[in-house]
């Protein structure tokens, strides 16, 4: 008897190879919806406190099945953010997440997004008064500004005067936390004066600049703040420079591996920050919330580490929880 021919072999094993294929796609169905894209727009790029918040998003988008791109402007300047959002509006994103540098300028093509049918959170920092659906808040501005205080205070006897180097005038967060400051400092440290606040933009070196400019102009100083990740180790660079470790103290909110040093030499005496890498993972996660149409709970358990996370419905703003104190004892613990 003949064995089978080139031929019936060569059509056997066509078929075999349609049939794994077939087998393949019942496994994987041709249907299957695309993951939710979600693009972050911080304020600026480059900078460790939004590359961390970067590492949060990325690694919850890998367990939550979702895409997460990151697209930060190369400067503070509003209309860079809008340039970005107006692209992401026609690349079709399904969320987009916005740290704005000015909420009013951003107004208008938030607007425009929720038009097109894409969503729109604002995270680390809101745009009140626009179309933002929900807002990711790292810590209430009352619990950031009286944290910055009394960190100030404990080291100037509760008494002295002191000045701020905040980074944009129209950061929605950082002057929500200076209101905080100017109030806690009145009504619980009558004998502190806050003599003024300057705004340096997120450029470390004009943050330098603007602070011996206060030292210089206020010769008695006995604190400065930085109310920013880059002004925080500015002021203390500062105050280093000037040789003033011990007579100006600075506080700030630094992320913690750039501003250890400064910690370690008493040059700033303390940072009050958050979990940067969790706000980030609460942000994509809220993100896929929104998309997916789920309501978010008054409290809400979104992972192991965030297992209790607020939800305010007047507001419309998850809360990551109370700020950390970093000091020079328990920088080490975080690695950004």
């Amino acid at each position: 008897m003949r064995g089978p021919t080139k031929t019936f072999r060569l059509v056997a094993t066509l078929l075999l190879g349609v049939a794994l294929a077939l087998g393949g796609c019942s496994e994987q169905p041709a249907n299957a919806p695309a993951p939710t894209r979600i693009a972050f727009v911080p304020k600026v790029g480059g900078i460790p406190y939004f590359e961390a918040m970067n590492t949060g998003g990325v690694e919850a988008a890998k367990q939550l099945g979702v895409e997460w791109t990151t697209i930060g402007p190369k400067t503070v300047d509003p209309a860079e953010q809008v340039t970005i959002l107006r692209d992401l509006i026609a690349k079709k994103v399904d969320v987009i997440v916005v740290a704005p540098n000015d909420p009013a300028a951003l107004a208008q093509v938030i607007g425009e997004a929720r038009a097109k049918g894409i969503h729109v959170l604002t995270s680390d920092t809101d745009a009140p008064g626009t179309q933002r659906e929900v807002f990711v808040n790292q810590a209430s501005a009352q619990g950031i500004g009286a944290a910055l205080t009394d960190a100030l205070m404990a080291k100037t006897g509760a008494a002295g005067k002191y000045a701020i180097v905040s980074c944009g005038p129209a950061a929605a967060n950082l002057n929500a936390w200076i209101a905080v400051q100017k109030e806690y400092t009145a009504s619980h440290y009558p004998k502190a004066q806050l003599v003024e606040t300057v705004y340096a933009g997120e450029d470390e070196d004009n943050a330098k600049s603007l602070a011996n400019e206060l030292m210089a102009r206020h010769p008695d100083l006995t604190g400065l703040v930085g109310e920013c990740t880059t002004s925080a180790p500015a002021v203390a660079q500062a105050v280093r420079d000037r040789q003033k470790i011990g007579q100006v103290f600075t506080v700030g909110v630094g992320t913690p591996q750039a501003i250890k040093p400064f910690l370690l030499d008493g040059s700033c005496s303390q940072s009050v920050l958050w979990n940067v890498e969790s706000l980030g993972w609460l942000t994509a996660w809220t993100a896929k919330q929104v998309a997916d149409g789920k309501p978010l709970q008054a409290v809400n358990k979104v992972s192991l580490e965030l297992p209790a996370v607020k939800y305010d419905t007047a507001t419309k703003t998850v809360l990551l929880g109370d700020p950390l104190l970093i000091t020079a004892d328990n920088v080490d613990q975080f690695k950004y």
